[in-house]
């Protein structure tokens, strides 16, 4: 009786135990998920604070000003400072190009307030004694260079300097004395010397162009060259053609200056930047031989492509005018012809 009392009491407590078993690994199963669970509620915490950090850090970065400086490489000088921001980097890349481009064309070119910097060459020439008085050599800022500078620098901002290209006269020092030995092309139009402004006029505008060495390579500028024909330079009142009609204005004249040189020039090799024609016949050159030219308007310009150096010479007499082209007698069987 005994004995079996004691079995049931041991299998009673082994009964207990197992339960006591099953219920504690409940609870680590449940403990186990409830940790799992809070770890992610966690980690999603953690991803969405670290998101909007970042979301954060983005605009500020976005909302930072990022300067570009254009330096002018003579002087070093800030010529032009902006936000890239402003201007659409990064939200609007045709509106940014475009943009630079703007700038880039207004520092080359120039604006009403400011000059650009490109510069035409202002051609070196002969005193009476054959020395040579410098002019300017040609200054071209090359755009789409600038342009690309620019676009590297927006990312993070600095200092672009500006690529300016100088070219000299294509002339050598030592030529400039036998320049005026061959003569290669000349032509000669008349005038009534008797009207006292034209002659004037042709008087100074064909002493401006004289002497002039037009290098190879060199672009002549005859508006450049003679500079403004008015009042305050000695030009004088005189009839000039203007919109098919015949009106008087300073510095009337001046184009038959301009057509004789292009009728001596047009025999050699060169070729044509710049030329326009009267809007009726002029009588002093054949029909469609002629070169109007008006300062801050209508200029005539060439290029010297026949391959030697040139100096240009101008003769007035009394009513007629000779322009002459020229240049050392080495170089005289060189110089390329016009077809």
């Amino acid at each position: 009786m005994f004995t079996r009392l004691l079995t049931i009491i041991l299998a009673g407590s082994l009964l207990g135990l197992v339960g006591c078993s099953e219920q504690t690994t409940k609870e680590i199963e449940a403990k186990a998920k409830a940790a799992e669970q809070q770890q992610k509620v966690e980690k999603e915490k953690k991803e969405i604070e670290a998101k909007k950090m970042e979301e954060e850090r983005r605009k500020k970065e976005e909302a930072r000003p990022i300067y570009v400086s254009i330096i002018d490489p003579n002087t070093k000088g800030i010529v032009k400072t902006f936000n890239t921001k402003d201007l659409g980097y990064g939200k609007d890349e045709e509106r940014y190009k475009a943009e630079i481009a703007k700038i880039t064309k207004e520092l080359a070119r120039g604006s009403n307030e400011t000059p650009g910097f490109d510069q035409r060459m202002i051609l070196d020439r002969l005193d009476a004694n054959g020395q040579v008085i410098k002019g300017t050599p040609q200054t071209i800022l090359n755009e789409t260079e600038l342009a690309e500078k620019i676009m590297l620098a927006s990312v993070s901002g600095g200092d672009v300097e500006i690529p300016l290209y100088v070219t000299a006269s294509g002339y050598k020092p030592e030529e400039a004395a036998q320049l005026g030995e061959a003569l290669v092309a000349s032509y000669t139009t008349y005038f009534n010397n008797g009207v006292a402004g034209r002659t004037k006029n042709i008087t100074l505008s064909a002493e401006a162009i004289n002497n002039v060495i037009v290098g190879v390579g060199d672009s002549f500028s005859f508006n450049t060259t003679v500079g403004p024909s008015d009042a305050e330079h000695g030009y004088q009142p005189a009839p000039e053609l203007l919109d098919g009609k015949l009106v008087d204005g300073i510095g009337g004249g001046i184009c038959q200056t301009s057509s004789t040189l292009y009728n001596a020039i047009d025999q050699v090799a060169v070729s044509y930047i710049e030329k326009y024609n009267h809007s009726a016949h002029v009588g002093y050159v054949p029909t469609g031989r002629d070169a109007t030219v008006s300062y801050g308007g209508k200029d005539f310009r060439f290029k010297n492509t026949t391959g030697v150096p040139v100096v240009l010479k101008s003769i007035v007499k009394k009513g007629s005018l000779t322009v002459e082209v020229r240049t050392a007698k080495a170089y005289q069987s060189q110089i390329k012809k016009s077809m």
